[in-house]
This record gives C-alpha cells, sequence and structure tokens, in this order.
C-alpha cells in the first residue's frame, strides 16, 4: 500500500515567494527601463514601430519584460498576503 503523501505547510518560510517578488520586480523594472530608453535615446517610435535597430531591440525586451514580470509579481503579491492572513 502507497504511503499518504505527506500534507505541505501552506506558509513555510522558503515558499518562494520572495523570489516571485524579487524576479517578478526585477523584470518589471528592466521593461519600464527598456521603455524609457526607447523613448528617450533610442529614437522614440511611431505607428509602424521604432525607428532604430536599438529602438527595436528595446520594444521587444520591453514586451516580453512586462507582462511576465508583471504577472510574476502579482503572484508574489498574492501569495504574500496569503501568508501574512495564515499567520
Amino acid at each position: 500500500m502507497p504511503e499518504p503523501l505527506a500534507k505541505s505547510a501552506p506558509h513555510t518560510p522558503d515558499d518562494g515567494t520572495r523570489q516571485l517578488l524579487q524576479w517578478g520586480g526585477s523584470m518589471v523594472g528592466a521593461g519600464l527601463l527598456a521603455v524609457l530608453l526607447l523613448l528617450t535615446l533610442l529614437g522614440g517610435y511611431s505607428r509602424t514601430g521604432a525607428s532604430t535597430n536599438a529602438g527595436w531591440f528595446a520594444l521587444i525586451v520591453a514586451l516580453m519584460c512586462l507582462p511576465f514580470g508583471a504577472m510574476l509579481l502579482a503572484l508574489g503579491v498574492a501569495k504574500w498576503f496569503r501568508n501574512r492572513g495564515a499567520r
């Protein structure tokens, strides 16, 4: 007969909340930095896209980092609220 699965504590000290908050914040910060550089130093953008090759790269980085970083950050904040309420 297989052993029953052990129940894990819902709010262990190392449940990944800190890592989600750190990486989510870092990715959102990188995306915002890419947008700031695109608008100020890399030629801006128009209806058809960025004006320079570096601007296109910044646009791609921003469009990858902002949604995924925001998702990680939202998950980290939700876990933080859950852990805070469970104490």
